[in-house]
This record gives structure tokens, C-alpha cells and sequence, in this order.
């Protein structure tokens, strides 16, 4: 088992007084069995009245509610978490899915049908051209051995860049461009594994760099493919290996826009400046 600390600190300056809306907070790590929660603190100025709930994906979602003006909003959460993730490669997948292709059993592919949605033709045939580099269906191999094969192409093949702008390229700008963001990255990774038929969706959270420990950060992005018998596995195209316990997990969902950490509004006739800092040390 390892401890790890999370601080998580978002600034919002605004250049004249602003009325804020209600925003929505994904900063809760997911808790599990692999993964436990020691303590968690949030810390939000001005003042708010936070409710919390679970969205549909299960994800710990906090709903801040202000009630008067700010030139500047404050968000820090503080986390405390035992991962217990250590041997990702320990699983085992159902006889029949060893090996690519496979089917889902019937049960599975209702619930999983949102996670298999295709993309658009245009974007089919062009990630279907950029899987045939990478596996000719010709080819004998199991469905692991695929899977880390397309994290590994990304990794080797794509140059990583940090992105500040809001959103996610789409695969054709990220193909054209040569390089992305760990977001980017983590869509065209599932949207490659639709192709194949098989059920990915979107993750955000924490990734601990042991060497950038005491330097500042962000959050991370990747992506999980659901194996049967394995239940849903993490791949990481931006470090090229599969999800572990330097992964973590804070929001899942089918879409990759739709899980930023922090989301609102503000009303007034104000521009405003984001500085956003994470730090992810061993404890």
C-alpha cells in the first residue's frame, strides 16, 4: 500500500466584482478497493454552501453555492489517500475475451452501449487506416497484448504537449497535429477501441511523478477499456503502460469534455484569469 497527498488549488480572478452561479466540483478521488481515502478536506472563499451527491458514472460530485459578490474565487482540496494498486497486471480476463476478437455477452453489451458509441464516419475510417499500422487483423493476438500495443503507437509515435486552453482536440486535429494534451490523447486512445468494439470511457484525476513531486502540476487524463472478467482497466497513451498506482482516479465518464475538475458561471461585466496548481507527493 502507498500514501499519497493531493493538493489541488484553483484560483479565479476576476477584473470587477462578480455575481457567482452555482459550480460544480469534481475534485473527490473514487474510492474502491484498490483505492481508500484517509481524509479529504475542501476549502472554498468566498464562502459556500456545498451539497454533495453521486452523478450517474458514480462520481462524487460537490455543488457550491455562493451568496454574495467576489473578485476572486478560491478552491483547494487537500487529500489524504491509501492506494492499494500496486500490481495492475494482476487480473484475469474471462476464457473468451483472452484473445481478439470477442463479443460481449448479451447482459454486458446493453449496459455497455454508451461506451461503445463510434465516432463519426469521417473519423472511423481514419482511425480505422491508424489501427491497420499498428495491427493487420490478419495478425493472432490477445486482447491485452492490443490494447497496450495502441497506448505504446500513441506514446512512441505522438509528441506531448501541455495544453492550457479549455476542451479536447478531436482525433483528426491530434493525427494531423503530431502531439496533444494527456486529454487528447486519452480520446483517441477510446475512440480506437470503439473501432475495435469494445466499451472505453474518459478518466480524469492525479498522476504522482516521483521527480516533479515539489514542483508544480495539473490533472491528468487517460483512459479504461472494460475487459470481462478484469472489469474496467486503465491504459495511459501519454506514458505509454497501463494505469497504476501512480494513477489517481477522481471522475469517469463517456465523454471526455465532461468531467473538468471545476465548473461554473459568473455573472458581471468582468474578464476573468485562472491559476490552477496540484501537487502529488508520497506520504
Amino acid at each position: 500500500m502507498k500514501r499519497y497527498k493531493i493538493i489541488h488549488r484553483t484560483y479565479y480572478n476576476y477584473t470587477n466584482t462578480v455575481t457567482l452561479g452555482a459550480h460544480e466540483l469534481l475534485l473527490r478521488p473514487r474510492e474502491g478497493h484498490d483505492l481508500r481515502i484517509e481524509s479529504f478536506e475542501l476549502k472554498i472563499t468566498p464562502t459556500a454552501k456545498v451539497y454533495w451527491h453521486r452523478d450517474v458514472e458514480g462520481n462524487s460530485v460537490a455543488v457550491a453555492n455562493f451568496t454574495r459578490s467576489t473578485q476572486q474565487l478560491t478552491v483547494e482540496s487537500e487529500v489524504i489517500i491509501q492506494q492499494y494498486n500496486e500490481s495492475p497486471l494482476d487480473f484475469i480476463v474471462a476464457d473468451y475475451a483472452i484473445n481478439y476478437p470477442f463479443s460481449y455477452d448479451e447482459a454486458d453489451q446493453f449496459l455497455l452501449s454508451p461506451y461503445r458509441v463510434l465516432p463519426d464516419q469521417e473519423t472511423r475510417e481514419l482511425l480505422n487506416n491508424w489501427i491497420f499500422n499498428v495491427w493487420k487483423s490478419n495478425e493472432q493476438i490477445q486482447t491485452y497484448t492490443l490494447l497496450q500495443r495502441l497506448t505504446e503507437t500513441i506514446y512512441k509515435t505522438l509528441v506531448y504537449k501541455v495544453r492550457e486552453e479549455p476542451g479536447v482536440q478531436s482525433v483528426r486535429e491530434t493525427l494531423s497535429l503530431g502531439s496533444g494534451s494527456c486529454r487528447d490523447f486519452a480520446l483517441l486512445f477510446m475512440e480506437a477501441v470503439k473501432c475495435l468494439g469494445l466499451a472505453s470511457r474518459f478518466v480524469s484525476g492525479y498522476l504522482y511523478a516521483p521527480l516533479m513531486s515539489s514542483q508544480v502540476g495539473s490533472t491528468h487524463a487517460w483512459a479504461e477499456v472494460y475487459l470481462p472478467g478484469g472489469g474496467w482497466k486503465g491504459f495511459d497513451p501519454t506514458i505509454g503502460d497501463i494505469v497504476g498506482t501512480d494513477h489517481i482516479p477522481v471522475a469517469v465518464s463517456r465523454l471526455a469534455e465532461a468531467v473538468p475538475p471545476i465548473s461554473g458561471s459568473y455573472a458581471g461585466s468582468a474578464k476573468s484569469q485562472l491559476d490552477v496548481g496540484v501537487w502529488v507527493s508520497e506520504c
